[in-house]
């Protein structure tokens, strides 16, 4: 069974927000960089939130069959960053959230407004 990047954006987006994962924003990188399709930014108020955000976007697409390519930042919970092949989810701690703000980095990406 093949999944779209659509698919895997919209499995990632839904477990976010189960897990109460705040100000989430999908930015759409096609025609962009070829690093993803999407980007999934958001952030959770406490270490425990942000591995929480985290494991349940893994559970979801594990039980799809889809392979987590690369998970990093887990331990320290301050900036988790998951690559799920076309879309790369970036579950931060609100104080680095604020600091880095990845959001003006691309801003020439479009915002996804209906996930």
């Amino acid at each position: 069974m093949t999944i779209t990047p659509e698919e895997l954006l919209n499995i990632a987006v839904e477990a976010a927000e189960d897990k109460k994962a705040n100000d989430l924003v999908v930015l759409d990188l096609r025609g962009i960089s070829l690093v993803a399709d999407y980007f999934v930014i958001c952030h959770g108020n406490s270490n425990t939130q942000v591995q929480a955000i985290a494991t349940e976007i893994r559970k979801r697409i594990h039980d799809k069959g889809v392979a987590l390519r690369g998970l990093e930042g887990m331990d320290a919970a301050r900036w988790v960053l998951m690559d799920i092949g076309d879309v790369v989810v970036h579950i931060f701690h609100r104080d680095e959230r604020e600091y880095y703000n990845i959001e003006r980095l691309w801003s020439d990406a479009k915002v996804v407004e209906n996930v």
